[in-house]
């Protein structure tokens, strides 16, 4: 089966489209005395394809999805030694890989050869899955905690905002018009997500998961919406092959950080950090496709 863009394919799901080469480049991340420092640069998927989606289950593992014989599968790679492991071998491809608390599995959404889009359960020692949610076509995720998720669902031309409660077996819609990143907000009872209700800006808002109460928090850089957190609470963004951060004390406006240009990256879409903050996965495009 074609590597299909997930994004493409919620979004436009007759339609056969190429993913971009995209890579996962790791950066270790130095914060002393806050400051913002990359170095230690290496491209950890160097794989022709798409390998996007990248994820900290702690800090010394990183999960992705990565391009295996014409499909995306899971990858989970190990920091400390270099070496990648195929967390499992389906006829779907899967995506958006995330590791769920207190288990030894993650959560991945499957695609099938005959278009079928669900949230699964895998094993990360024997990779066998089951269905976490059906009826919802789950496009993006977080885990608010081991029972409730969070996340982005399609509905028509556009996805929508949910809270899955597993053990009641219920999901609550609280908005419209979402984008695809979702993020914990530190030292919070919150979930981070992106509003697009207004076509002229989009928004960072935040979510109570069990209330559904939404407030506003910033605004994203002009049609950006991958984002992650730093411990301190800033937000970090991209713009082509620049990194930008927003504190919502000491900024009131984007700043500007470091550009990735020297290191060959563009098209910067997506942004992760692990847990004690010392590693920085940033999912680009190479300039000219060059390894």
């Amino acid at each position: 089966m074609k590597c299909l863009h997930i994004l493409i394919i919620l979004l436009t799901p007759l339609i056969n489209h190429a993913q971009p080469n995209t890579e996962v480049f790791l950066f270790d991340l130095n914060q002393e005395h806050g400051g913002f420092e990359l170095s230690n640069f290496r491209n950890i998927s160097n794989n022709e394809g798409y390998d996007n989606q990248p994820s900290f289950p702690d800090n010394n593992t990183m999960l992705y999805s990565g391009t295996r014989n014409g499909q995306t599968d899971i990858v989970e790679y190990n920091i400390a030694n270099g070496e990648k492991r195929w967390v499992c071998n389906t006829e779907g491809s899967e995506y958006s890989p995330l590791k769920i608390p207190g288990q030894d599995a993650i959560s991945a959404i499957r695609l099938d050869k005959d278009g079928t889009q669900l949230l699964r359960k895998y094993s990360l020692q024997k990779g066998a899955s089951d269905v976490l949610i059906d009826g919802l076509v789950i496009g993006y995720h977080v885990w608010f905690n081991s029972t409730i998720l969070v996340s982005a669902v399609l509905e028509g031309d556009a996805m929508s905002l949910y809270t899955s409660f597993l053990n009641e077996k219920q999901n609550h819609r609280w908005q419209k018009k979402v984008g695809r990143s979702l993020n914990k907000i530190p030292h919070s009872e919150l979930v981070s997500f992106i509003s697009k209700a207004k076509d002229s800006v989009w928004e960072v808002k935040s979510l109570d998961p069990i209330s559904g109460t939404t407030t506003y928090l910033f605004n994203t850089l002009p049609k950006s919406e991958d984002m992650c957190w730093l411990s301190d609470g800033t937000a970090l963004m991209a713009s082509d092959g620049v990194l930008y951060s927003f504190h919502m004390i000491r900024n009131d406006h984007w700043v500007k950080l470091v550009s990735l240009s020297e290191y060959g990256i563009k098209n910067i879409m997506r942004l992760a950090v692990s847990p004690d903050g010392s590693k920085l996965a940033v999912v680009g495009e190479l300039k000219n496709n060059s390894k």
